[in-house]
Protein backbone atom coordinates (compact mmCIF):
# COMPACT_ATOMS: atom_id res chain seq x y z
CA UNK A 1 0.00 0.00 0.00
CA UNK A 2 0.96 3.70 -0.67
CA UNK A 3 1.78 6.01 2.66
CA UNK A 4 3.66 8.51 4.11
CA UNK A 5 6.46 6.81 5.93
CA UNK A 6 9.00 8.67 8.59
CA UNK A 7 12.28 7.35 7.17
CA UNK A 8 14.53 8.86 9.38
CA UNK A 9 14.16 12.15 12.00
CA UNK A 10 12.67 14.86 9.80
CA UNK A 11 12.28 12.99 6.37
CA UNK A 12 8.89 12.33 5.61
CA UNK A 13 8.38 10.36 2.23
CA UNK A 14 5.30 8.57 0.22
CA UNK A 15 6.12 5.32 -0.65
CA UNK A 16 5.23 1.62 -1.02
CA UNK A 17 4.84 -0.31 2.66
CA UNK A 18 3.49 -3.62 3.51
CA UNK A 19 -0.24 -3.61 4.59
CA UNK A 20 -0.64 -3.74 8.09
CA UNK A 21 -1.17 -6.94 10.38
CA UNK A 22 -4.71 -7.32 11.21
CA UNK A 23 -4.84 -10.21 13.64
CA UNK A 24 -7.11 -9.91 16.21
CA UNK A 25 -7.90 -5.96 14.69
CA UNK A 26 -10.38 -4.28 12.44
CA UNK A 27 -8.67 -3.50 8.95
CA UNK A 28 -9.72 -0.23 8.41
CA UNK A 29 -9.58 1.86 4.15
CA UNK A 30 -8.56 5.17 5.27
CA UNK A 31 -11.16 7.83 3.30
CA UNK A 32 -9.80 10.76 4.66
CA UNK A 33 -6.86 12.06 6.86
CA UNK A 34 -6.61 15.54 8.65
CA UNK A 35 -2.99 16.90 8.96
CA UNK A 36 -2.24 19.16 12.28
CA UNK A 37 0.36 20.82 13.82
CA UNK A 38 1.56 17.62 15.83
CA UNK A 39 2.13 15.63 12.39
CA UNK A 40 4.12 18.97 11.25
CA UNK A 41 6.06 18.39 14.54
CA UNK A 42 6.93 15.02 14.05
CA UNK A 43 7.70 15.36 10.34
CA UNK A 44 10.06 17.91 11.39
CA UNK A 45 11.59 15.95 14.11
CA UNK A 46 10.67 18.04 16.79
CA UNK A 47 8.47 15.13 18.17
CA UNK A 48 10.63 12.15 17.48
CA UNK A 49 9.21 8.96 16.53
CA UNK A 50 10.56 5.03 15.87
CA UNK A 51 11.33 5.09 12.19
CA UNK A 52 9.59 3.68 9.80
CA UNK A 53 6.83 5.06 11.22
CA UNK A 54 3.67 6.33 9.13
CA UNK A 55 2.22 9.13 10.15
CA UNK A 56 -1.27 10.38 10.85
CA UNK A 57 -4.36 10.14 13.47
CA UNK A 58 -7.22 12.68 12.45
CA UNK A 59 -9.19 10.04 10.19
CA UNK A 60 -12.72 8.53 8.98
CA UNK A 61 -12.50 5.24 6.90
CA UNK A 62 -14.87 2.26 5.96
CA UNK A 63 -14.47 -0.88 7.78
CA UNK A 64 -12.57 -3.38 5.19
CA UNK A 65 -12.33 -6.33 7.49
CA UNK A 66 -14.31 -6.43 11.33
CA UNK A 67 -12.61 -7.29 14.30
CA UNK A 68 -12.61 -10.35 15.80
CA UNK A 69 -16.02 -9.56 17.77
CA UNK A 70 -17.83 -7.94 15.08
CA UNK A 71 -18.90 -4.99 16.36
CA UNK A 72 -19.22 -3.09 13.08
CA UNK A 73 -19.82 -5.22 9.88
CA UNK A 74 -17.73 -4.90 6.86
CA UNK A 75 -18.83 -1.90 4.69
CA UNK A 76 -19.54 0.39 7.68
CA UNK A 77 -17.94 3.96 7.49
CA UNK A 78 -16.21 4.97 10.90
CA UNK A 79 -14.64 7.81 12.91
CA UNK A 80 -11.39 6.21 14.46
CA UNK A 81 -10.01 7.57 18.16
CA UNK A 82 -6.57 7.93 17.40
CA UNK A 83 -6.12 7.37 21.22
CA UNK A 84 -5.63 3.82 22.58
CA UNK A 85 -6.31 3.25 26.19
CA UNK A 86 -5.40 0.02 27.97
CA UNK A 87 -9.01 -0.19 29.93
CA UNK A 88 -7.03 -1.89 32.90
CA UNK A 89 -5.12 0.77 34.61
CA UNK A 90 -5.75 3.34 37.71
CA UNK A 91 -6.55 6.19 35.17
CA UNK A 92 -8.49 3.75 32.75
CA UNK A 93 -10.62 2.73 36.05
CA UNK A 94 -11.08 6.14 37.13
CA UNK A 95 -12.89 7.26 33.32
CA UNK A 96 -9.43 8.78 32.10
CA UNK A 97 -9.01 6.49 29.02
CA UNK A 98 -7.62 9.75 27.26
CA UNK A 99 -5.30 9.79 30.26
CA UNK A 100 -3.75 5.91 30.18
CA UNK A 101 -0.88 5.49 31.42
CA UNK A 102 -0.36 2.62 28.83
CA UNK A 103 -1.78 4.91 26.12
CA UNK A 104 -0.49 5.41 22.50
CA UNK A 105 -1.23 8.16 19.56
CA UNK A 106 -1.78 6.32 16.28
CA UNK A 107 0.91 8.28 13.67
CA UNK A 108 3.46 8.61 16.38
CA UNK A 109 3.54 6.00 19.17
CA UNK A 110 2.12 3.06 16.25
CA UNK A 111 1.43 3.33 12.42
CA UNK A 112 -1.14 6.18 11.47
CA UNK A 113 -3.74 6.35 9.13
CA UNK A 114 -1.81 8.71 6.08
CA UNK A 115 -2.00 5.62 4.23
CA UNK A 116 -4.42 3.27 2.64
CA UNK A 117 -5.02 1.09 5.32
CA UNK A 118 -4.68 1.50 9.36
CA UNK A 119 -5.33 -1.68 11.75
CA UNK A 120 -7.15 -0.64 15.03
CA UNK A 121 -8.72 -1.83 17.80
CA UNK A 122 -12.61 -2.12 17.28
CA UNK A 123 -13.26 -0.28 20.21
CA UNK A 124 -11.78 2.83 18.77
CA UNK A 125 -14.62 2.47 15.66
CA UNK A 126 -17.56 5.30 16.22
CA UNK A 127 -20.41 4.41 13.07
CA UNK A 128 -20.83 7.31 11.16
CA UNK A 129 -24.63 8.02 10.62
CA UNK A 130 -25.46 7.66 6.68
CA UNK A 131 -25.33 10.90 3.98
CA UNK A 132 -22.82 12.28 6.20
CA UNK A 133 -20.43 14.00 3.57
CA UNK A 134 -16.82 14.21 3.40
CA UNK A 135 -16.88 17.57 4.46
CA UNK A 136 -18.56 16.96 7.38
CA UNK A 137 -16.52 14.18 8.47
CA UNK A 138 -13.27 15.62 8.06
CA UNK A 139 -12.56 17.37 11.16
CA UNK A 140 -15.03 15.19 13.93
CA UNK A 141 -11.61 13.78 15.27
CA UNK A 142 -10.64 17.98 16.48
CA UNK A 143 -14.30 18.44 17.25
CA UNK A 144 -14.33 15.54 19.85
CA UNK A 145 -11.36 17.28 21.78
CA UNK A 146 -13.01 20.30 21.62
CA UNK A 147 -16.22 18.53 23.49
CA UNK A 148 -14.06 16.93 25.75
CA UNK A 149 -12.50 20.28 26.59
CA UNK A 150 -15.86 22.28 26.92
CA UNK A 151 -17.21 18.85 28.90
CA UNK A 152 -14.40 20.05 32.02
CA UNK A 153 -16.13 23.51 31.89
CA UNK A 154 -18.87 24.30 34.29
CA UNK A 155 -20.75 26.77 31.37
CA UNK A 156 -24.36 27.82 32.08
CA UNK A 157 -26.49 29.95 29.61
CA UNK A 158 -25.77 33.17 29.47
CA UNK A 159 -22.11 33.07 30.83
CA UNK A 160 -19.57 35.39 28.60
CA UNK A 161 -16.73 33.89 26.88
CA UNK A 162 -13.94 34.43 25.08
CA UNK A 163 -11.83 32.15 22.73
CA UNK A 164 -8.43 33.40 22.08
CA UNK A 165 -6.76 31.96 18.65
CA UNK A 166 -9.20 31.51 15.82
CA UNK A 167 -7.79 28.34 14.17
CA UNK A 168 -9.96 25.34 13.64
CA UNK A 169 -10.07 24.55 17.37
CA UNK A 170 -11.10 28.06 18.64
CA UNK A 171 -13.73 28.45 15.87
CA UNK A 172 -14.91 25.09 16.56
CA UNK A 173 -14.86 26.45 20.58
CA UNK A 174 -16.95 28.91 19.50
CA UNK A 175 -20.05 26.94 17.88
CA UNK A 176 -19.68 24.62 21.12
CA UNK A 177 -20.19 28.03 23.50
CA UNK A 178 -23.08 28.74 21.36
CA UNK A 179 -24.52 25.36 21.48
CA UNK A 180 -24.22 25.52 25.04
CA UNK A 181 -26.06 29.03 25.53
CA UNK A 182 -22.87 31.18 26.75
CA UNK A 183 -22.74 34.83 25.33
CA UNK A 184 -21.67 36.92 24.68
CA UNK A 185 -18.63 35.41 22.98
CA UNK A 186 -15.68 37.30 21.67
CA UNK A 187 -12.72 35.90 19.21
CA UNK A 188 -9.58 37.20 19.33
CA UNK A 189 -7.26 36.77 16.23
CA UNK A 190 -5.18 39.02 13.93
CA UNK A 191 -6.70 38.00 11.05
CA UNK A 192 -9.63 39.52 9.44
CA UNK A 193 -11.00 37.13 7.31
CA UNK A 194 -10.87 34.26 10.75
CA UNK A 195 -12.70 37.04 12.47
CA UNK A 196 -15.21 37.24 10.02
CA UNK A 197 -15.49 33.69 10.22
CA UNK A 198 -15.87 33.78 14.20
CA UNK A 199 -18.97 35.82 13.78
CA UNK A 200 -20.40 33.26 11.67
CA UNK A 201 -19.91 30.84 14.01
CA UNK A 202 -21.67 32.85 16.88
CA UNK A 203 -19.59 35.37 18.01
CA UNK A 204 -21.02 38.49 19.45
CA UNK A 205 -17.56 40.58 19.23
CA UNK A 206 -13.96 40.08 17.97
CA UNK A 207 -10.80 41.71 18.34
CA UNK A 208 -7.30 41.94 17.36
CA UNK A 209 -5.12 40.84 20.59
CA UNK A 210 -4.14 44.51 21.21
CA UNK A 211 -7.54 45.14 21.09
CA UNK A 212 -9.09 42.26 23.13
CA UNK A 213 -9.11 43.96 26.68
CA UNK A 214 -11.45 46.65 25.54
CA UNK A 215 -13.32 44.36 23.41
CA UNK A 216 -13.91 41.87 26.05
CA UNK A 217 -14.69 45.01 29.10
CA UNK A 218 -17.29 46.86 26.71
CA UNK A 219 -19.21 43.49 26.21
CA UNK A 220 -19.08 42.26 29.76
CA UNK A 221 -19.90 45.42 31.71
CA UNK A 222 -16.41 45.67 33.01
CA UNK A 223 -16.79 41.81 34.55
CA UNK A 224 -14.23 40.15 32.07
CA UNK A 225 -15.18 36.86 31.21
CA UNK A 226 -16.71 33.99 32.62
CA UNK A 227 -14.79 31.77 30.43
CA UNK A 228 -11.59 32.22 28.56
CA UNK A 229 -10.34 29.34 26.30
CA UNK A 230 -6.86 29.72 25.06
CA UNK A 231 -6.27 27.94 21.48
CA UNK A 232 -3.01 28.94 20.40
CA UNK A 233 -1.11 26.98 22.56
CA UNK A 234 1.48 30.27 23.38
CA UNK A 235 2.68 31.18 26.88
CA UNK A 236 1.77 34.53 25.47
CA UNK A 237 -1.53 33.90 24.94
CA UNK A 238 -2.92 31.88 27.80
CA UNK A 239 -1.68 34.56 29.42
CA UNK A 240 -3.95 37.22 27.09
CA UNK A 241 -6.34 34.15 28.46
CA UNK A 242 -5.73 34.77 32.34
CA UNK A 243 -5.86 38.52 31.81
CA UNK A 244 -9.30 38.57 29.93
CA UNK A 245 -11.10 36.31 32.62
CA UNK A 246 -13.40 38.01 35.54
CA UNK A 247 -12.92 37.04 38.84
CA UNK A 248 -14.24 33.80 39.65
CA UNK A 249 -13.67 33.01 35.90
CA UNK A 250 -12.24 29.58 34.30
CA UNK A 251 -9.73 29.81 31.85
CA UNK A 252 -9.48 26.36 29.66
CA UNK A 253 -5.73 25.95 28.02
CA UNK A 254 -6.83 23.73 25.25
CA UNK A 255 -3.51 24.81 22.79
CA UNK A 256 -0.57 22.53 23.43
CA UNK A 257 1.39 25.46 25.31
CA UNK A 258 5.08 25.44 24.83
CA UNK A 259 6.82 23.98 27.92
CA UNK A 260 8.32 27.47 29.20
CA UNK A 261 6.03 29.57 30.28
CA UNK A 262 7.18 32.17 32.12
CA UNK A 263 6.03 35.29 32.72
CA UNK A 264 2.19 34.14 33.79
CA UNK A 265 0.41 37.04 34.83
CA UNK A 266 0.26 34.47 38.34
CA UNK A 267 -0.85 37.71 40.70
CA UNK A 268 -4.42 37.32 38.12
CA UNK A 269 -4.79 33.98 38.90
CA UNK A 270 -4.81 34.79 42.83
CA UNK A 271 -6.18 38.14 42.81
CA UNK A 272 -8.88 36.67 40.94
CA UNK A 273 -9.57 32.94 42.19
CA UNK A 274 -9.43 31.81 38.70
CA UNK A 275 -9.80 27.99 37.64
CA UNK A 276 -7.19 26.92 35.20
CA UNK A 277 -7.99 24.11 33.12
CA UNK A 278 -6.41 21.44 31.10
CA UNK A 279 -7.17 19.68 29.02
CA UNK A 280 -6.09 16.59 26.51
CA UNK A 281 -7.65 14.02 23.88
CA UNK A 282 -10.92 12.47 23.50
CA UNK A 283 -13.01 9.84 25.44
CA UNK A 284 -15.09 7.74 23.32
CA UNK A 285 -18.14 9.27 24.23
CA UNK A 286 -16.95 13.18 23.21
CA UNK A 287 -16.12 11.11 19.65
CA UNK A 288 -19.87 10.67 19.96
CA UNK A 289 -21.09 13.48 20.61
CA UNK A 290 -19.21 14.81 17.70
CA UNK A 291 -20.99 12.85 15.49
CA UNK A 292 -24.38 14.22 17.41
CA UNK A 293 -23.71 17.55 17.02
CA UNK A 294 -22.23 17.38 13.26
CA UNK A 295 -25.21 14.93 12.00
CA UNK A 296 -27.72 17.05 13.74
CA UNK A 297 -26.54 20.20 12.41
CA UNK A 298 -25.57 22.02 15.88
CA UNK A 299 -22.12 22.76 14.53
CA UNK A 300 -20.83 23.24 11.23
CA UNK A 301 -17.66 22.34 10.00
CA UNK A 302 -17.52 22.09 6.85
CA UNK A 303 -16.32 25.90 6.24
CA UNK A 304 -13.27 25.12 8.07
CA UNK A 305 -11.96 22.69 5.41
CA UNK A 306 -9.55 24.71 2.92
CA UNK A 307 -7.43 22.65 1.35
CA UNK A 308 -7.49 18.92 -0.11
CA UNK A 309 -4.31 16.83 -1.35
CA UNK A 310 -4.60 13.61 -2.46
CA UNK A 311 -2.01 11.12 -0.57
CA UNK A 312 0.70 10.95 -3.41
CA UNK A 313 0.79 14.98 -3.07
CA UNK A 314 0.87 14.41 1.19
CA UNK A 315 4.17 16.22 1.43
CA UNK A 316 2.42 19.63 -0.23
CA UNK A 317 0.02 18.97 2.62
CA UNK A 318 2.29 19.61 5.48
CA UNK A 319 3.35 22.78 3.33
CA UNK A 320 -0.42 23.88 3.43
CA UNK A 321 -0.65 23.06 6.63
CA UNK A 322 2.27 25.28 7.83
CA UNK A 323 0.59 28.32 5.57
CA UNK A 324 -1.46 31.19 8.00
CA UNK A 325 -3.94 31.28 4.99
CA UNK A 326 -5.11 27.85 5.40
CA UNK A 327 -7.58 26.39 7.89
CA UNK A 328 -7.91 22.49 8.33
CA UNK A 329 -6.10 20.80 5.57
CA UNK A 330 -7.45 17.28 4.44
CA UNK A 331 -5.48 14.45 3.00
CA UNK A 332 -7.87 12.24 0.58
CA UNK A 333 -7.39 8.97 0.11
CA UNK A 334 -8.13 7.06 -3.03
CA UNK A 335 -10.30 3.84 -2.81
CA UNK A 336 -12.73 3.70 -0.07
CA UNK A 337 -14.98 7.00 -0.53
Amino acid sequence: MRALVIESAGKPAVRDVAGPRAEGLALIGVCQAGVCGTDLKIASGEIPVRPPRIMGHEMTGRVITPGPRRLLPAGVRVLVNPATWCGLCDLCRRDLPQLCRNGALLGRDADGCFAEFVAVDETLLHPLPPGMRPDEEALLQILSTCVHAQARLRASPGDSAVVVGLGVSGLLHIQLLRVRGAGPIIGVTRSAWKRDLALRAGAAAVAEPDGAADAVMEATAGRGADIAIECAGTAGTLAQAMQLAGAGGTVLAFGATAPDARGLPVYDWYYKELTILGTRAARPRDCDEAIRLVAGQHVDVAPLVTARFPLERAAEALDACRDPAQLKVVIDIAGHS
